[in-house]
């Protein structure tokens, strides 16, 4: 197995045990507000704000790695054609 998913796989499974003891451990509510896009202020569970921000980042991680990666076709020798 590679190191690199190795490693991946490892980071994955410690994030989603982080989330279930922020789950598990922060039930009080609390405010988000962010005047330019949302008029009113949202009251929920710190854990549900908490998994809000983590996705988002999952999310804006994805869209950037999008396209990133070595480009196929040629990278072998090249042909003698003789």
């Amino acid at each position: 197995m590679n190191a690199k998913l190795l490693f991946k796989i490892v980071f994955i499974i410690v994030m989603l045990f982080l989330l279930v003891l922020i789950g598990l451990n922060n039930k009080q509510t609390v405010s988000f507000v962010l005047p330019p896009l949302l008029a009113k202020q949202i009251h929920q569970p710190a854990a549900i704000m908490y998994f809000a921000f983590f996705a988002v980042g999952i999310l804006t991680g994805a869209v950037l790695s999008v396209g990133v990666g070595k480009k196929g076709g040629g990278g072998g020798k090249p042909s003698g054609g003789k």
